[in-house]
């Protein structure tokens, strides 16, 4: 009777573990995956998300937004192994993932134009690459002030990187927590000049939409001899496709599964015409037009 009772426990231990196994598995369209996501582009990434789950209900991905800093931490101490970011990995990140032998796939799926914002009744509504690089060299200029959503977000690097500095001066440059933060105090301080990422502007949260109404998106020109020198050009799909608009950077999904799951069923969807059509909508421009369908009627 010990044994009998001994042996069932052992069955019923068996089969628990079984189906905490199977919980794990996954395919490109079914399972568990964590995500991690510029939470500049959190809007576009909840949209594509949820299509993805609508279409394919045995799969649940859990997005985690966070500044880029934090997310490449998680990222490359293997806690989550698919991340939305707006730049690709180091060749000293990537050792990471290779020292492990896992191949690292990269898609670019969209383009973002980094977007300054202010108020919608301020006396400014164009600037220049000259003058948002002179703010950030701590030279004295048109623009005297900067706010940014996170010191250790992707558009905080990507300035940086753009007026080639380490560090930011202390004087004329504010950074917040987030880009709700960014819209909020430009709002409140009238003459502030924000930096969010469009798809923040084009998409933004529920109770910041009235708020956005009233804020409006400089022009910006781009140093002599470079494309979009010529005039003021907003982050619109329209500029971002002729690349007249100075402030762009891509956005890319970087699986590092190592094997089938939602990581590359994701990225294949992203890049393909769905996954791109609601790039086109949420105002990015996406990295391939999708076609037109033109019914004729006699």
């Amino acid at each position: 009777m010990i044994l009998k009772k001994i042996f069932l426990a052992i069955v019923i231990l068996l089969n628990i573990t079984a189906c905490q196994n199977n919980s794990q598995i996954q395919t490109y369209t079914t399972g568990k995956a964590k995500i991690l996501v510029d939470e500049s582009f959190g809007p576009i990434i909840e949209d594509e998300a949820y299509v993805f789950e609508s279409i394919y209900p045995k799969a649940k991905l859990e997005l985690v937004n966070k500044p880029e800093n934090e997310l490449l931490k998680l990222f490359l101490n293997d806690s989550i192994r698919v991340a939305i970011l707006s730049r690709q990995l180091t060749p000293a990140e990537s050792k990471f993932y290779e020292n492990k032998k896992i191949t690292i796939r990269v898609n670019r799926f969209a383009i973002d134009g980094i977007a300054l914002i202010t108020d919608k009744f301020s006396a400014d509504s164009t600037t220049t690459v000259d003058e948002i690089v002179k703010v950030l060299q701590g030279k004295s200029g048109q623009i005297k002030s900067l706010v940014f959503d996170n010191p250790n977000s992707s558009t905080v690097r990507y300035l940086k990187d753009l007026a080639g500095v380490k560090d930011l001066p202390a004087k004329g440059i504010y950074a917040l927590k987030s880009n709700a933060d960014v819209i909020k105090y430009v709002h409140e301080h009238p003459g502030s000049i924000g930096v969010v990422g469009i798809n923040r502007v084009e998409q933004p949260d529920k109770d910041l939409e009235k708020v956005v109404e009233k804020l409006k998106v400089l022009g910006v020109k781009n140093l002599p001899g470079k494309p979009g020198s010529d005039g003021y050009y907003k982050p619109d799909q329209n500029a971002l496709a002729l690349n007249l608009y100075p402030l762009t950077r891509s956005i890319y999904i970087i699986n590092c599964q190592g094997g089938p799951g939602l990581g590359t069923g994701f990225a294949s969807f992203l890049a393909g015409e769905r996954g791109q059509r609601i790039v086109l909508k949420s105002g990015l421009l996406p990295d391939s037009i999708p076609p037109r369908e033109v019914i004729i009627r006699k």
